[in-house]
């Protein structure tokens, strides 16, 4: 009997479900693979928004004209706190706002206020982020007065893991001048870079 290409049924019908299989089963590694690289990249994403970076949004004119109503900033949680940085904290009289202003006195500073003019452990500042213009010597006068920290909590320098802490408005912030100290643990992060609106986009000093 000769040879013949005759393949049998069972043995083609084989070869159709393997195929099918190996289909089926590329597609659902595909998918798991997928659904996978969707978590690892949430996750990453998750993690960097809560433990390094985090866009903020300005709400008031508390820090003008250094910052704007409405201005987006990108917020550095993992950059250490310095002097004249501008950070963000949690409202001591509503924890579930936030603040935003600039840390004027770290640990240890003697800060005085005298004619419109910031003293630091005695040593004048030059507050080139103040824009008082606009305001008559008596507005000016009477919200951002002379001041101590002896005047206003009774102690000579800033505690230890304390901030003192100021809005650039200074005629229009409610600030470490009314409701006292923040914690240096307490602080969310510090910013100085401006995402948004976009012909504003750039650092922020």
């Amino acid at each position: 009997m000769s040879e013949s290409s005759y393949e049998p049924r069972n043995e083609r019908y084989g070869k159709k479900n393997r195929k099918n299989n190996r289909a089926k089963k590329s597609f659902a590694q595909e998918l798991v693979s997928t659904f996978l690289y969707i978590i690892v990249i949430t996750g990453i994403f998750v993690g960097i928004r809560t433990f390094l970076f985090a866009p903020v949004s300005v709400e008031g004119d508390s820090m003008n004209p250094t910052l704007e109503h409405e201005d987006r900033l990108l917020l550095n949680k993992v950059s250490s706190v310095d002097r004249f940085d501008i950070v963000v904290f949690p409202a001591p009289e509503d924890p579930s706002k936030q603040y935003i202003k600039r840390v004027i006195g770290l640990p240890g500073d003697e800060i005085d206020y005298r004619d419109q003019e910031l003293y630091i452990n005695n040593e004048l500042v030059d507050e080139s982020y103040i824009d008082l213009s606009q305001e008559s010597d008596e507005v000016a006068a009477y919200y951002n007065g002379d001041f101590s920290l002896a005047s206003l909590q009774g102690v000579d320098s800033v505690p230890e893991g304390m901030l003192f802490v100021m809005g650039d408005n200074r005629v229009n912030s409610k600030d470490s001048r009314s409701f006292g100290f923040i914690e240096s643990d307490s602080v969310i992060g510090e910013t100085s870079l401006r995402i948004w609106p976009i012909d504003r986009i750039g650092t922020v000093d």
